[in-house]
């Protein structure tokens, strides 16, 4: 293809999820007669609905998997390309699609998300999740699985033990108060759509766009066995190695005395295809591992030939303008890495909430920037917030809600009503730098703004959290 072949846009924007398809439509918005071209691997693309900002930083929104024609009708300006990218020439402001097309650009925006972080490459019995693909293969796995051993202590591992082992949690399900609002879309022969040969492994695995809290409603999550449900949790341990039944016979022919535990799975040698050793010396026998430890940024089709700084988590570094460090091209999402001087009380993860303040904002740059226009860092990145669902409980996270970098400079007041909500505050000079809540507390608009003032609050010690408080009313 020639260079006169190639197309010329003013803004191309790479991926087809959250944060991709929120910069496309904010610039379809800005630039309404401007092409806006969207490049995307997967057949189906994310889009944001029933949004509703709850307080000064906090958002809560549903999310819809679309066909990409649903975008170019609300947009006529926007055109969706199916193809995933093959390489960028920074130098030269084009990329280069997998299907032989070229885009020239003057703003590009890479949006390509992460893929799940294996802690082992090419193991049949290790299993990822991480989109609709992945989890349907999922199913199908699990039907004729007997025992899983589930790596991770995020949203996806939390929800998957919740699914499997209610009875060992000592408590019921909640009833699900509403069916699911995500509307959902099936593509004939997904499975077909797949890199060019020679590049399966990785491209295949990046694909799709990320899952979301409700990813295991309508899913059949039942093992081969009706059979009375048991979850063992190992607390502060890794995975050590992997054996299959027989490398695992044959290690243990040469350990003269093995533990009450490793005796026990012997004797099981043979039951299961795979065994996990952990670094607190157990090991168990399994019909396949699940692997839900977070993402790794898809970077790899824009590193070659160009000067991308990458970061240590090995995102695309970008400066407080979502620009990284080639000129006119700027990332946002998963596939980034936020390389200012954040506010003490933000901080990034790889969470559909900042995909899309990050997607928002990443067009708000780009188009001031064209237009030569000031811009100040938004509101959003002052505070960490996020809204989700755990079990169908409310979830808000705000702040430093773990104590992040806080070490033992930080003390914790913690309110629990055993299925009805659970408060948990971070202090920090007898400041409030962070909150969890769970069920609906209606405290996040509170919390939000004590966090932002960080108004003195060590008067009030422990009544803080005295449910006999109003503490709605007290402080407003």
């Amino acid at each position: 293809m020639t260079d006169k072949q190639a197309k010329r846009s003013k803004f191309v924007v790479v991926g087809g999820g959250i944060a991709g398809v929120t910069c496309t439509e904010q610039l379809a918005s800005q630039f309404p007669s401007d092409e806006i071209v969207l490049l995307t691997a997967a057949p189906l693309i994310k889009a944001v609905t029933n949004f509703k900002q709850v307080s000064k930083t906090l958002e809560d929104f549903d999310v819809e998997e679309q066909p990409s024609s649903i975008l170019q009708e609300k947009y006529p300006n926007v055109r969706v390309i199916q193809s995933a990218v093959r390489q960028l020439q920074a130098k030269e402001h084009k990329v280069q699609t997998e299907n032989g097309e070229e885009f020239h650009y003057e703003k590009l925006c890479i949006c390509t998300g992460g893929r799940p972080k294996l802690f082992t490459q090419d193991n049949p019995y290790v299993l990822g999740i991480r989109d609709t693909d992945s989890a349907q293969e999922f199913q199908k796995r699990l039907s004729t699985a007997k025992r899983i051993v589930v790596i991770g202590n995020g949203g996806i591992a939390l929800e998957l033990v919740y699914e499997f082992l209610v009875p060992s949690l000592e408590t019921d399900k909640p009833e699900r108060a509403v069916p699911c609002k995500r509307t959902r879309y099936t593509t004939d022969g997904a499975n077909a759509l797949s890199a060019p040969s020679g590049d399966r492994g990785v491209q295949n695995q990046a694909l799709g766009s990320a899952l979301g809290p409700d990813w295991h409603e309508g899913i059949k999550l039942k093992g081969v066995q009706e059979v009375s449900h048991r979850v063992h949790v190992e607390y502060q341990c890794e995975v050590q190695k992997i054996y299959t039944a027989e490398d695992f016979r044959l290690s243990q022919q040469g350990d003269s005395q093995p533990n009450s535990q490793q005796a026990s799975e012997m004797s099981k040698v043979g039951l299961w295809p795979v065994y996990i050793q952990l670094t607190n010396g157990k090991t168990y026998g399994c019909d396949f591992i699940v692997s839900a430890t977070g993402v790794i940024p898809n970077t790899e089709p824009f590193l070659h030939g160009n000067s991308l700084a990458v970061a240590v988590d090995s995102g695309l570094r970008v400066d407080d303008h979502m620009q990284t460090s080639e000129p006119d091209v700027y990332a946002a999402g998963d596939v980034c890495t936020a390389c200012w001087e954040p506010s003490p009380m933000w901080q990034q993860m790889r969470l559909w909430t900042q995909a899309r303040q990050m997607g928002w904002y990443a067009a708000r740059c780009m188009a001031a920037d064209l237009l030569q226009e000031p811009i100040e860092l938004d509101f959003c990145f002052e505070l960490f917030s996020h809204i989700t669902k755990f079990f169908n409980y409310k979830v808000v996270l705000l702040g430093k809600f773990n104590g992040q970098g806080l070490g033992q400079d930080h003390e914790l007041l913690v309110r629990c009503t055993k299925g009805h909500e659970y408060v948990k505050v971070v202090l920090s000079q007898g400041r409030m730098v962070g909150a969890v809540l769970i069920g609906d507390t209606d405290l996040e608009e509170t919390f939000e703004n004590l966090i932002l003032n960080q108004m003195d609050l060590s008067a009030y010690g422990e009544e803080l959290l005295n449910p006999n408080i109003d503490i709605e009313d007290y402080f407003d």
